[in-house]
């Protein structure tokens, strides 16, 4: 199968195409073939080797949508031809062919999503709803901030915070023309990043946020605990800036009413499955009533996989990219 693989960590030059044998399902698993891959920061994370030391050719690629070919000893859900989109957390989206565990697998039939916006949703929507609802415990009435607004998760994550009963919205962007594009997503308002804590705290008559969603850190992770109101939550997801973890005090937290909280899906599919699936089944139903829709603003070919994250990288993605992979 084709596929794009990388042996040492790197830039995105470490990227290349090369052939690999089709992989077989083994108990548990679903065979996949690959329709569209999305492109996620977590990918170039993998290629920069924040998930470890490559052994031989590895192949990246969080997120699928394609049909189902086989599946392993065990597997009760998703049969042979059926159309399907895959959260992968061990990788391997960037081929032509992929193995996912079977509870990762969701069928497409009465979602409404074709194979090209499903490609981009699995992990997208998953980690939307899971930051909102399970490690930012969003509740009716609260005012949210999000930074990284224009990002596939900032513009997902922002519908979705209205549909479960957010009164407010606010966003963060690094330009002002990330700024207008986040704003087709219902944001009531879009501030840049430098000094968005005098602009929300203005926005809000100084009381501040409930919720504030950060997958950027260093500086901004910072900035938002002065931005939080009264139980105000910060709920970290990434570190897109790469900066140095922050070494925080507890005090200014119980003193000033504060909270820390963390999502991540990796380990919620390593420790809690069943959990991960929820939040994914939930997320994906908001796309199907039509409360959230996913913008892909980019569609690449398997082969331009190193252009693609190369952009996202550098900060100049707005919404979602996808690979190409079926021809």
């Amino acid at each position: 199968m084709r596929a794009i693989a990388f042996k040492e960590t790197g830039g995105p030059e470490v990227l290349r195409p090369v052939e690999l044998p089709d992989p077989e399902p083994g108990r548990g698993e679903v065979l996949i073939q690959v329709s569209y891959a999305g492109v996620n920061y977590g990918e170039v994370q993998h290629r920069l080797g924040d998930f470890g030391v490559p052994e031989g050719e590895t192949v990246t690629g969080l997120e699928v949508s394609g049909t189902v070919v086989e599946s392993g000893a065990d597997v009760t859900g998703p049969k042979p031809g059926d159309e399907v989109a895959a959260y992968l957390p061990d990788g391997g989206g960037y081929a032509e062919y992929v193995l996912a565990p079977a509870p990762f697998v969701f069928p497409l039939e009465g979602l409404g999503l074709d194979l090209r916006t499903a490609g981009a949703a699995p992990l997208v929507l998953t980690t939307a709803y899971g930051v909102l609802a399970g490690a930012g415990r969003i509740a009716s009435g609260d005012t949210v901030l999000i930074h990284a607004a224009a990002g596939g998760v900032g513009s997902a994550a922002a519908q979705l915070a209205r549909s479960l009963g957010a009164a407010a919205v606010y966003g963060t962007v690094s330009t002002q023309e990330k700024a207008e594009y986040a704003r087709r997503f219902g944001y009531d308002d879009v501030f840049l990043r430098d000094g968005f804590a005098d602009a929300v705290r203005e926005a809000t008559s100084g009381r501040g946020v409930d919720l504030v969603l950060d997958p950027v850190g260093g500086p901004t992770r910072l900035a938002s605990f002065d931005v939080l109101a009264p139980f105000g939550r910060v709920a970290v997801y990434g570190e897109a800036a790469r900066h140095p973890d922050l070494t925080l005090p507890v005090l200014p937290l119980w003193k000033n009413n504060r909270a820390l909280t963390g999502y991540n899906v990796g380990d919620l599919a390593r420790r809690a499955p069943r959990t991960l699936r929820r939040h994914a089944l939930a997320a994906l139903g908001e796309v199907a009533s039509g409360a959230v829709r996913i913008d892909i603003t980019a569609e690449y070919d398997l082969a331009d996989a190193a252009k693609a994250q190369r952009l996202l990288e550098a900060g100049e993605n707005r919404g979602k990219a996808v690979l190409r992979v079926r021809r």
